[in-house]
C-alpha cells in the first residue's frame, strides 16, 4: 500500500496550491492511474462535470457521474481507478491540519466526515452543482492571487463557506430519509461526538462504553464494523490530529500542549506522538 501526502497530489494536473494546505485542479484525471491499493492522508473533494470514474474506496466500488459530488476523508483506501476518456471534475483537496485549524467552528462539523464514510458520492441538483463550480473558481482565483494582504484569511473564509453549503446538502439527503438510522450508525455517531468532547482528557475505551452503557467489547465490534477503525485507533487519530494542529497552528510550547491534552508529561507526549507520526512533536514543527 502507498501513503500520499497533499505534498505530492499538489502536483497532480498543475494544481494551485497554497503551501502544503490546500490544492486545487481541474485536470486530476491524469493524476492517479495506477492500480495499487493509496491511503490518502488528505480531504479530497472532486466535483465530476462529464463522464464517469469508478474507484474502490475501502474495498467497496463507487462510480461518479456528472453531477456527482466524491468527499474522501484521511485514511480511506483508493484503488482501482479507472475514467472515462472524456473525464472531467473539479478537484479540491485540503489537509487535515488545515481543515481541522479553521472549521472547528461549524456547528456539527463532523457530519460531514461521518456522512462521507458511508456516503462517499453524493448527487447534486443543478443548482448545488453550480454553487459548488462558483466556489472552486473563486477560490482558485484567490490563491493564485499571491499579492493580496489576506489571501490565507480569504481562502479560509471561502473554504469555510462552502463547507457550510456541503452540510446543507448533507441536511437534504438525510431529510430524504430512505431509511432510519440503524442501532450500530446510531452508536457509533453517539460515540464519535462522545470523543470530540472528551478526547483531550479522556482515552480509556472502557469510558465511553460505560457512557453508552454498553461494553467495551461491544463498543468495539460496532466501531469496527461500522468505521474499519477500532475505537483506540479512533481515540488515538483524535489527539494526534489535535497535537498537530496546535503544533502547526499555535505557539503553544510542547509542554503547554502536553497539559492540553492531558498528558503526564511532556516526555510522555513525545513518544506518543512518535509512534503515531514518526517524528518527535519539535521535528514535526519545524516541517
Amino acid at each position: 500500500m502507498r501513503d500520499i501526502f497533499l505534498e505530492e497530489a499538489k502536483n497532480w494536473g498543475n494544481a494551485d496550491a497554497l503551501s502544503n494546505c490546500l490544492a486545487l485542479t481541474d485536470q486530476i484525471s491524469d493524476a492517479h492511474t495506477t492500480q495499487e491499493p493509496t491511503r490518502l492522508n488528505f480531504i479530497l473533494m472532486a466535483l465530476c462535470l462529464k463522464g464517469q470514474a469508478k474507484y474502490n474506496i475501502d474495498t467497496k466500488e463507487q462510480t461518479v457521474k456528472a453531477g456527482d459530488l466524491l468527499f474522501v476523508s484521511e485514511r480511506h483506501i483508493v484503488d482501482n481507478y479507472s475514467a472515462s476518456a472524456d473525464f472531467e471534475c473539479l478537484c479540491i483537496m485540503v489537509s487535515t491540519e488545515f481543515y481541522h485549524g479553521f472549521v472547528q467552528s461549524v456547528q456539527n462539523v463532523s457530519s460531514l466526515l461521518l456522512f462521507s464514510m458511508n456516503n462517499p458520492v453524493v448527487a447534486l441538483t443543478p443548482s448545488e452543482v453550480q454553487v459548488f463550480s462558483n466556489y472552486f473558481h473563486t477560490i482558485r482565483e484567490k490563491i493564485t492571487n499571491t499579492g493580496h494582504h489576506y489571501r490565507e484569511n480569504l481562502v479560509k473564509a471561502l473554504l469555510l463557506a462552502m463547507f457550510y453549503d456541503m452540510s446543507n446538502v448533507i441536511y437534504r439527503v438525510e431529510q430524504q430519509g430512505k431509511k432510519p438510522q440503524m442501532r450500530a450508525d446510531a452508536l457509533f455517531s453517539q460515540f464519535i461526538r462522545l470523543l470530540e468532547q472528551n478526547f483531550r482528557s479522556i482515552r480509556r475505551v472502557s469510558w465511553y462504553a460505560e457512557q453508552l452503557f454498553i461494553t467495551p467489547k461491544y463498543l468495539s465490534e460496532v466501531v469496527k464494523q461500522t468505521s474499519k477503525r477500532t475505537p483506540n485507533e479512533w481515540i488515538d487519530s483524535y489527539v494526534i490530529l489535535e497535537a498537530r494542529v496546535l503544533l502547526k497552528t499555535t505557539t503553544m510550547s510542547i509542554k503547554e500542549i502536553a497539559d492540553e491534552l492531558h498528558f503526564p508529561s511532556q516526555s510522555f507526549l513525545g513518544k506518543y506522538f512518535k509512534e503515531h507520526v514518526g517524528v518527535s512533536p519539535s521535528e514535526f514543527r519545524k516541517q
